[in-house]
């Protein structure tokens, strides 16, 4: 459980969200976005959002760090930070945040921030309440 952790490292978390996000590539929005998570063995993978002429076949930041930590070997997901812009604190999309269930439990942080500060404090569960995931499948 999270709670029994150290205390994460939110500064680490934000630097690689944000440097991500300088990478993304959305010629169509124009609206870059950064992850960043933090796995079991304490590293961080980052991600940026892909976008793609045919809209739907684009890639999520989230999406991308999460190729990162299993290419790397991970398979929790402790934390996770997610930059962009607006008016709103910017969370995950809806298919994000089922793909983070795969990975991560009901209490993981999920924290939002734009380019100076965190902006919002959630947990997945209350992102994904009543969530469907491994542990349906007796995988957990």
């Amino acid at each position: 459980m999270t709670s029994s952790l150290p205390p994460l490292p939110w500064d680490q978390l934000a630097q690689a969200a944000r440097a991500a996000r300088e990478r993304a590539y959305a010629p169509y929005s124009d609206f870059a976005v950064g992850a960043a998570l933090l796995d079991e063995q304490g590293r961080i993978h980052a991600g940026c959002n892909v976008e793609n002429a045919a809209y739907p076949q684009g890639l999520c930041a989230e999406a991308v760090a999460l190729g990162q930590l299993v290419l790397s070997g991970g398979t929790r997901v402790l934390a996770a930070l997610v930059v962009g812009e607006a008016a709103q604190p910017v969370t995950p999309c809806g298919g994000c945040r089922q793909k983070l269930r795969e990975f991560a439990a009901d209490d993981t942080p999920v924290w939002s921030a734009d380019l100076q500060d965190i902006t919002a404090r959630h947990t997945l569960g209350a992102l994904l309440p009543a969530s469907f995931g491994p542990d349906h499948l007796g995988k957990a």
